[in-house]
């Protein structure tokens, strides 16, 4: 199946949040960022992609894993696969110095399982390894519709071993207000129970804030089918990975302070196109006002009309293929966006 690199699918989200603190500085305040000369809250693109690829691994999808400890995945099984002590220390640290001690790393079960049967087939003498036979024996093990999807949307970059570089079919924007937002302070006091006296035991004080967040994320499946390669299902693969990203898109929830704020608002909005051409994000460059019954509605509406303009500016360039909004239709589900975005996949 051969699709364009640059078919993708496009997904504006609203979101709004009451008390929360959905991602942290280093200091423990609700992040920020200046956007059209007012602050806005801010939540990080990792903070809510790591939250995607755990809510796909809960959906039954199996993921590759993201570690420094590849010595310590690789040294027993090379010991179970019959390399003394000796050549397993070796051949491990020699992998694992390919990929990078010091860095987080991708790594898929199959590609674990192809080092492995590179280092037996050598008979565990890692003088033999070449990093580059290294890096292409992992690149042809890489199966992301079997054990490694989030490495195909995510992407990976290994410095030393190019070759095992793929590239991210998904993009995250960093989550922004679409209105002004101030942080505010919680000051909190906790009493000790076994406690004689009167009086907090503990008193300390929290920033926390609320709003209705836009969110951006592109999905591009010519990269998708790219990076799963000559298999002979590409397309029921490219569906059912649009189905795990939707859904883990829709449930996925930044972890900061859930347990004191439990911030577990779904989406409000969203606005999904299929298109072609450049990808277009919406800046709420101006800082949307209150109507008096909220942010979301004229949210709602803003964003409508920008992407109506750009598309109107825009031409041919455009590219649109699938224009779908969910949240205002009662009769259309996720599951029904779900499958109509799959439609565009044959």
């Amino acid at each position: 199946m051969l699709l364009k690199n640059n078919l993708r699918i496009e997904y504006h989200i609203l979101q709004s949040f009451p008390v929360s603190c959905l991602n942290r500085d280093d200091v423990g305040a609700p992040k920020t960022a200046i956007i059209g000369g007012v602050n806005r809250a801010r939540v990080s693109s990792q903070a809510w992609k790591r939250q995607v690829r755990m809510a796909m691994q809960e959906l039954g999808i199996r993921l590759g894993m993201r570690t420094k400890k590849i010595f310590e995945i690789l040294h027993p099984i090379l010991i179970s696969e019959g390399a003394n002590e000796e050549q397993a220390q070796l051949c491990a640290d020699k992998i694992a110095n390919l990929l990078g001690n010091d860095t987080l790393i991708f790594i898929s079960e199959s590609e674990a399982r192809a080092f492995i049967d590179y280092a037996k087939k050598l008979n565990f003498n890692s003088d033999d390894f070449k990093d580059k036979e290294l890096a292409k024996v992992a690149k042809k093990a890489l199966t992301p519709s079997i054990d490694a999807l989030d490495i195909a949307l995510f992407g990976r970059m290994v410095a030393k071993a190019t070759d095992m570089n793929v590239e991210a079919a998904a993009s995250f924007s960093h989550a922004i207000s679409t209105h002004k937002v101030s942080n505010e302070v919680e000051f909190f006091t906790a009493l000790d129970d076994l406690s004689t006296t009167q009086g907090s035991a503990h008193m300390g004080s929290l920033e926390f804030n609320s709003a209705t967040y836009y969110r951006y994320i592109s999905l591009d499946l010519g990269q998708l089918a790219q990076s799963f390669g000559d298999i002979e299902d590409t397309a029921e693969q490219i569906k059912l990975a649009i189905e795990a990203f939707t859904k883990a898109l829709f449930i996925a929830l930044p972890s900061a302070r859930q347990a004191t704020q439990s911030a577990a608002s779904p989406w409000e909005f969203a606005k999904v196109l299929v298109r072609t051409g450049q990808r277009i994000q919406v800046p709420f460059e101006t800082a949307i006002k209150s109507n008096n019954e909220g942010f979301l509605s004229p949210s709602i509406q803003s964003l409508k009309d920008y992407i109506s303009l750009k598309e109107k500016l825009s031409g041919s360039l455009f590219g649109k293929l699938g224009d779908y909004e969910w949240g205002e239709d009662e009769t259309f589900s996720i599951d029904d966006l779900i499958k109509i975005l799959q439609s565009h996949v044959e």
